[in-house]
């Protein structure tokens, strides 16, 4: 069975990116009668996996390039990979973001994964102008109609398809998402004290991380908000904040945080910035951190608390989306709109280590319970489903 793949966002560093590769890998290395075809919009520049077939259609502007906000992507370069889709001769097209979806003209089935309801629920937080909105609302509207089926990534996701999307319960299939090996325990003293010093932790220091983007729905300035309060309860506490800080995503709001971190001369040396690191360096520092802090007001699925769990770390979640789904008992949860909600929360967990240890020790039972191998086998499934198979 030949399933061919957008692989448009294959370069992007996390995000769709991220699910894309790993989803990919994964399907790859399962010997189940599938053969498997990426089409790119531009030749990639991270390696494809060994079988895995790659066609690039030679679009004028990247996905990559519209994915920043700078310029859409143009109408020729859409009918340039929709072309390049229709002569792939394949089973099945899979989309494995609707958020680079294009119009695929050929009688071929379409499945198409639609990770959330972010931009339903939270326009004014997501989308610049109304014609932005508009827009993303036909491009949804063309997927929902072409796409045979629909994929998501957690029981959250697909709940809200339903009741905001109007897809049927019956065309939806829920998936799941993995963390990469890189994430683990670390228990080695000397490895953690050199990951301290690399990022400027004092031994003291009880450190709070947050990973992820800065669009408004990520709730980080309400993170900011909440700490003064924090360390007046707990003065050692310190606050890491990793993602890109350079205002290259769409619509971020990164002065807006800068600007609230330095507000407070109490936080002004106890937030750092630590810009983008790689996954070797994320998974030391969530080794060393309490907690990782989400307090996010809506998720697909919250794959930085997922990475967080393998390493032992438990989460301050908020109660919003799929997080309780995929936190389970392994974090504390509040109100994420509720600034001390989230610092009582943080407060209760600086000061109980027992409560500390009882949760990480939950997060590292649970978190092998989301695999990509579990992901790709549930992928298969959808596959079948999309052609009529059983």
């Amino acid at each position: 069975m030949h399933i061919a793949i957008d692989a448009s966002a294959w370069d992007n560093d996390r995000g769709f990116g991220r699910f894309t590769r790993s989803l990919v890998a994964a399907l790859a290395a399962r010997d189940t009668g599938f053969r498997y075809t990426l089409l790119c919009d531009r030749a990639p520049d991270r390696p494809v996996p060994e079988g895995v077939g790659l066609v690039v259609a030679g679009a004028s502007r990247s996905m990559a390039a519209a994915s920043s906000g700078k310029a859409a992507r143009a109408g020729a370069d859409m009918l340039t990979m929709s072309r390049a889709a229709a002569g792939l001769g394949a089973d099945l097209f899979f989309f494995p973001a609707s958020y680079s979806y294009f119009p695929v003209f050929a009688r071929v089935p379409v499945l198409t994964c639609i990770h959330d309801t972010i931009p339903e629920r939270f326009p004014d937080l997501v989308f610049p102008t109304r014609r932005n909105f508009l827009f993303w609302r036909i491009k949804t509207w063309m997927a929902k109609r072409q796409s045979r089926r629909i994929m998501t990534v957690s029981d959250a996701s697909a709940r809200d398809l339903t009741a905001l999307l109007k897809i049927p319960a019956g065309r939806i299939d829920v998936i799941t998402e993995g963390a990469d090996a890189t994430f683990h325990q670390i228990t080695d003293k000397p490895a953690l004290t050199a990951i301290r010093t690399r990022h400027g932790l004092a031994p003291q220091d009880r450190v709070l991380t947050y990973i992820g983007g800065f669009n408004r729905h990520k709730n980080v300035l309400r993170l900011i908000e909440a700490m003064p309060a924090i360390l007046a309860a707990c003065p050692d506490a310190r606050l890491v904040i990793v993602g890109r800080v350079t205002g290259e995503r769409f619509w971020d709001n990164v002065d807006e945080l800068k600007a609230g971190a330095t507000r407070d001369a109490r936080m002004s040396d106890r937030i750092t910035f630590a810009g983008e690191i790689p996954d070797d360096d994320m998974a030391g520092l969530l080794n060393v951190s309490d907690a990782l802090v989400f307090p996010s007001l809506m998720e697909g699925f919250g794959l930085p608390a997922l990475e967080a769990m393998y390493c032992g770390t438990p989460v301050l979640a908020s109660d919003r989306g799929s997080l309780p789904e995929v936190v389970g008992d392994a974090g504390l949860y509040y109100d994420p709109e509720d600034p001390d909600a989230l610092a009582a929360a943080t407060i209760r967990l600086l000061s109980d280590p027992g409560l500390r240890r009882d949760l990480a020790e939950k997060a590292r039972r649970r978190a092998p319970m989301f695999t990509w191998d579990k992901a790709a086998e549930l992928a298969e499934a959808s596959f079948r489903r999309t052609l009529g198979q059983r």
